[in-house]
């Protein structure tokens, strides 16, 4: 038996199927447009006003906002929510009034229609024998058995069919990050630091590599400083304090 069955991943070009994987898997890219720079925001940006963040914060899932404008989006949305929440308890109350009034109009015309056979049992008989009689005979025409009340003409304005009212779901109760739609607070936003080059024209930046959107960074919890995580590995990881 060869070995070409064991080594088909160990080609050294990276094949469509292996992008096409790999991207249905991040959850990033398109396959019907490619974007071009102008589309993509820089890191430093916020994802909702797509502006330099003045007080950055990012989510646990690595989405970066500017502070206010996510405070001022989760007030948007608890006030949107409120609203729903109000306009479905008055709809739900509405259907149990509806509902409740249906069920005593029911028991009404029961209690009624009882009473009614109860006080001429022969009439009752009679209405049964004139029904047997009749069911057996069927009749083509349009003004019998009632069929003189339900016209077709739907032209008519009091034949017109009306648009059934919209029944409203439960609201979702939780706000939602509006790039990943997973529930989002205030208590989990994380505020880091950018620390810009001072004298970037005069001198030279340690990191030669220009920051783009592309670069992993690793950010300090508690000191709220970023990092790219390239150098992390290759100079603060391997510092002999940490190891130690």
């Amino acid at each position: 038996m060869t070995r070409h069955a064991k080594n088909c991943t160990a080609g050294t070009v990276y094949t469509y199927h292996e992008r096409k994987k790999d991207t249905a898997t991040s959850g990033y890219g398109s396959k019907s447009i490619r974007v071009g720079k102008d589309s993509v925001k820089d890191f430093d940006c916020c994802s909702l006003t797509l502006q330099p963040c003045r007080n950055p914060v990012i989510t646990p899932d690595g989405h970066l906002y500017d502070k206010e404008a996510i405070l001022e989006y989760i007030i948007h949305k608890k006030k949107e929510i409120a609203l729903k929440l109000k306009k479905y308890e008055k709809q739900k109350s509405k259907n149990e009034a509806e509902q409740l009034e249906i069920g005593q109009a029911e028991a009404e015309s029961q209690k009624k229609a009882f009473m009614e056979n109860e006080a001429n049992p022969v009439k009752m008989i009679n209405n049964s024998t004139e029904e047997a009689s009749t069911s057996g005979s069927t009749s083509i025409s349009n003004m019998k058995q009632g069929k003189d009340k339900a016209l077709p003409s739907f032209w008519l304005p009091c034949l017109t069919p009306s648009a059934s009212a919209s029944v409203m779901t439960k609201p979702d109760e939780k706000v939602r990050c509006p790039m990943s739609g997973k529930p989002i607070k205030l208590k989990d936003l994380i505020d880091i630091t950018f620390t810009p080059i001072n004298d970037r024209d005069t001198k030279t930046s340690l990191i030669t590599k220009q920051v783009n959107f592309s670069f992993t960074f690793l950010i300090y919890i508690l000191s709220a400083n970023i990092n790219n995580i390239g150098f992390y590995h290759k100079l603060v990881r391997q510092d002999k304090f940490l190891n130690d």
